[in-house]
Formats: structure tokens, C-alpha cells, sequence
């Protein structure tokens, strides 16, 4: 199993969102970053991402997903009336991938990416390094694990 890190903004695509969509599955589309968008080639059915909040108040991860698909072709490219709208991008020769996500859980509290830059086992996470924009990133199981902790902790502490 591989771990990931997805990226949106709240109000544009929010985890209450996703609560809200049928059986709580959605396709995460739009990512139009080659980078990223390899990332997303790289997932498989069953991989779990953190679900994260970025260009709000307060960043950090507020859930889990699962990856409900393989990546296939994204077609909101191919919607000339649409945001995420690429005339480079066809049917025929798509450039541009997505998967569908399923929520497992919401944090109670989420992880914020204060909290993230300031644990000694993640300083060397891709979010936490300097440039880093992108909007789907791997994670090593460690950086996972270490996240699933801090929310335990976090958790008893407000308790």
C-alpha cells in the first residue's frame, strides 16, 4: 500500500463535500501539474491519502480517503465550458488523470501544518519543503504513521 497527501481548497472542494456525494465517493479532478498528476497515475485501488485543507485559515489534514479507482483519463479537460478546461487534452489522447476517493474518516481535530513543521520526524516531508505547491504528494509509511499519532495525541489531550 502506498500513502498520499491530496490537496484542495475548502471552499472550493471541501471534506464536507465529499460527506455529502453518494456513498461519500467522489473523482478528485482538476490537478493540471504534470508532477502531481504522475502521482496520481502512480495510486492504486485502496491506497490511503490524507485529505487536506490548504488556502484557508488554518491548513492541515482533516481526514482520510481511500482510493477508490485506478487513475483514468480525467475528462473535465475536455469541457471547453468547464474550469479545467485543456484544448491540448482529448479523449482520444487524454494528458490529464484523476481517481475517485472515498472518505474512511473525518479528524476530530485536524492536523495543522503548524503542527506538521514543527515535528522533529517530519521535517523532511515534501509539504513542509520550501517551493512545494503541489497538490498530490507520496508519503513514506513513517510520515504516516506519524500523523496517525499526532491525532491520537491531540485527541487525548483535548479530552
Amino acid at each position: 500500500m502506498n500513502y498520499w497527501l491530496m490537496k484542495s481548497e475548502p471552499d472550493c472542494f471541501g471534506l464536507h463535500h465529499l460527506m455529502a456525494k453518494p456513498k461519500h465517493t467522489e473523482h478528485w479532478d482538476g490537478v493540471r501539474n504534470y508532477q502531481a498528476r504522475n502521482f496520481l497515475r502512480a495510486m492504486k485501488k485502496g491506497d490511503l491519502a490524507f485529505f487536506y485543507h490548504s488556502s484557508c485559515a488554518e491548513p492541515g489534514v482533516a481526514g482520510i480517503v481511500k482510493i477508490a479507482s485506478n487513475a483514468y483519463p480525467d475528462h473535465t479537460a475536455w469541457n471547453p465550458e468547464g474550469e479545467h478546461f485543456d484544448p491540448k487534452s482529448s479523449p482520444e489522447n487524454p494528458i490529464w488523470y484523476m481517481v475517485d476517493v472515498k472518505l474512511e474518516r473525518e479528524f476530530k481535530h485536524p492536523i495543522t501544518l503548524t503542527a506538521i513543521k514543527s515535528h522533529p520526524a517530519l521535517k523532511n516531508m515534501k509539504l513542509v519543503q520550501r517551493g512545494n505547491r503541489l497538490s498530490v504528494l507520496p508519503l513514506t509509511a513513517k510520515e504516516w504513521n506519524t500523523i496517525l499519532k499526532m491525532e491520537v495525541a491531540r485527541d487525548a489531550l483535548i479530552k
